[in-house]
């Protein structure tokens, strides 16, 4: 079985009433720092900040009634299981959700909000998964995957529709994969109101199960690493997905975990929008000059979700900033006599850093006493700011350590 154009069109009929036509926006700033006519589609604007929300509520309406009063059962790194979770509550469909014990505390938190009963369990969503398949087998429960069931891939689909349409002269969308559900859904539907348009799909290099995928003619195991990304961490892609995807989609790109780091802090600084890492990869795909292509073009990025730990966010843009060339760490040997540090922090200050944290280290020093090791952070504005700051420190007899 597969899907067709009608079934998404089907789909945005049957949720109209419980889903949030997303604006699809033009960025001034983004389209300036990137040389392309950049929109966002503001998926992490639905109620539960993210695009699962659709395909959930598709798949849930078109049980039978004997499966509503049941339930379903779903395995979820986060976001789909938020979207089941609100939608079953809204329709009055129990609900239950297994989620990988890294699932962001966010997430977890929410779901029970929305009256859900949540099972963490797996190290990640196959493993999650296969407790769902377990539990689902023995409640009779209906199990929902979040990105091969057609219904949610349809569902999906629906954005796909909205950006045809609020967009209609559009170049290229740049599109998530994560288990191929959401960029299958689209492709289904843009590709078939605007044929001409390119369908990039981004994927972090640390979970590039859809690339294996296409490598391989069929969806295959991957060793996936932690990332940024976390709702892309799908060790399979579904099969359904897949099919209609590699057909469709144009090119798939891979996104190291630095430049979706920055992406995420650009977001948040240009367009005061909080992205979380599988959302804000789109844009990454723009900085990291990927697709060179597209300069001058078009181009839309849809971001899918913002719901993202604070914790985690700290993290995120710290590392971002050091990417970006505005923190550096330095370890450097200074006099540990009297004026010694007022000295280095003199220079440093001349220069236009700001020391943000230090530490001095002596026991661990040269066999110099009368010298000592600082470790610190340091606000700067670039990587050539750093330069500039390491040359002016040398020049005045600071030396750097490892």
């Amino acid at each position: 079985m597969s899907i067709e154009f009608k079934d998404v069109e089907a789909a945005a009929g049957r949720i109209a009433d419980g889903i949030a036509r997303t604006p699809c926006v033009h960025s001034i700033p983004l389209s300036d720092l990137t040389g392309m006519q950049i929109y966002c589609k503001l998926e992490y604007l639905q109620r539960t900040g993210s695009f699962k929300e659709r395909g959930a509520r598709n798949a849930l309406l078109q049980l039978s009634p004997e499966q509503k009063s049941r339930g379903v059962i779903a395995a979820s790194a986060g976001n789909h299981a938020l979207g089941l979770s609100y939608h079953g509550q809204l329709l009055r469909i129990p609900v239950t959700v297994v989620m990988p014990k890294f699932a962001p505390l966010t997430k977890v938190v929410n779901c029970r909000k929305f009256g859900a009963t949540v099972i963490l369990d797996g190290g990640n969503i196959g493993e999650a998964k296969t407790k769902a398949d377990e539990i689902g087998s023995k409640r009779g429960l209906a199990y929902i995957n979040g990105f091969d069931d057609l219904a949610i891939i349809a569902g999906q689909g629906t954005i796909g529709l909205e950006i045809a349409s609020q967009a209609p002269d559009l170049d290229a969308v740049i599109v998530p994969i994560g288990g191929a559900g959401l960029v299958a859904g689209v492709a289904l539907a843009v590709k078939k109101m605007r044929p001409n348009a390119q369908i990039i799909g981004v994927e972090p290099d640390r979970a590039a199960s859809f690339m294996a995928a296409m490598v391989a003619g069929k969806p295959v195991d991957f060793d996936m690493k932690p990332t940024i990304a976390d709702g892309l961490a799908v060790p399979k892609v579904g099969r359904n997905g897949f099919e209609i995807a590699s057909k469709l989609v144009d090119r798939v790109l891979l996104l190291r975990e630095h430049d979706i780091a920055v992406s995420v802090l650009r977001l948040l600084e240009m367009e005061k929008a909080l992205v979380e890492g599988g959302g804000a990869i789109t844009l990454a795909a723009c900085l990291a000059g990927t697709v060179p292509e597209l300069k001058d073009k078009k181009v839309v990025l849809l971001l899918t979700g913002g719901n993202i730990d604070i914790s985690t966010l700290g993290r995120i843009l710290e590392r971002g900033l050091t990417y970006d060339g505005r923190l550096c760490r330095l370890n450097v040997t200074i006099s540990d006599r009297p004026g010694g540090l007022a000295r280095f922090a003199s220079v440093v200050a001349e220069e236009g850093g700001s020391i943000i944290e230090i530490n001095h280290d002596r026991a661990f020093a040269s066999d110099d006493i009368t010298t000592v090791v600082v470790h610190c952070v340091i606000e700067t504005r670039d990587a050539e700011h750093i330069a500039s700051l390491r040359k002016k420190l040398a020049s005045e007899g600071f030396t750097e350590t490892e």
